[in-house]
């Protein structure tokens, strides 16, 4: 039986991560989707669009866009309407345009696409080509093109996990170290910030420098200081079990 596939991003249905992401899916299997947003949606996390109308727009066979949905809206609507007869077996969100590392990920769209589509029983992959901020390069997908079949097709032989979502970084670096199973970096504190604009009186929220110490151990520092692809799964339970069970009839009325 062929593999069904969603694609979705948070970078757009027009943007050049996602005919990435679909040269990707064509390696895997012929009955591939795509639902995206229209436009950009980066930083949109898990939001849904409640309350407003939204419409579904065929950009061509099998490829629609979601006009002013987020990632989540476009992974519910491939889910649930598009591909009803026969839900997605993987959900693949990205390529994104730079990396998603550490807390970052409780704020992305690309995280979010995967983790809506593990919520409804598919394995979910989200997949970020990292860029060099500091340089201001344009960004180059070739460790992607390279890379990141290998991984999907590694994920994809493991055994299910029912409660888990990956996510995936791809380094910029010209040779890739390896690949590295790791945790996402715990930062001191966010590292969103206030950050002054040019124009007066306007400012942005953004990333003005990472909050340090790295732990070694982590996604942050073998992705951007070690070259190498990290591959995080994380979980759809986000609970604490054990606090649960401590403070369970301790807090009475």
């Amino acid at each position: 039986m062929s593999l069904r596939i969603l694609i979705t991003n948070d970078d757009g249905v027009d943007a050049p991560g996602l005919k990435v992401m679909r040269e990707i899916a064509a390696t895997l299997s012929d009955d591939v989707w795509v639902v995206a947003p229209d436009a950009n949606q980066s930083g949109a996390s898990h939001r849904f669009t409640f309350g407003r109308e939204l419409h579904l727009e065929e950009r061509e066979p099998k490829v629609f866009a979601v006009v002013g949905g987020s990632p989540a809206d476009c992974v519910v609507t491939g889910m649930t309407h598009v591909l009803r007869d026969k839900k997605p077996d993987l959900v693949l969100s990205g390529v994104n345009n730079g990396q998603n590392l550490g807390d970052i990920v409780n704020c992305s769209g690309t995280a979010a696409g995967a983790r809506e589509g593990a919520l409804h029983g598919a394995l979910g992959i989200g997949i970020s080509q990292a860029v060099n901020y500091e340089a201001r390069l344009e960004i180059d997908w070739a460790n992607t093109r390279a890379h990141a079949v290998k991984v999907v097709k590694a994920l994809l032989a493991e055994e299910r996990a029912p409660d888990v979502y990956y996510n995936v970084n791809i380094p910029f670096a010209p040779v890739v170290s390896g690949v590295r199973v790791v945790p996402t970096q715990r930062f001191a504190h966010s590292p969103m910030a206030y950050y002054a604009s040019d124009n007066l009186g306007k400012f942005f929220i953004a990333i003005p420098k990472t909050p340090l110490p790295l732990d070694p151990h982590s996604d942050f520092h073998l992705l951007m200081h070690e070259d190498a692809i990290t591959v995080t799964p994380l979980r759809l339970q986000q609970s604490d079990h054990d606090l649960a069970r401590r403070l369970d009839g301790r807090i009475r009325l």
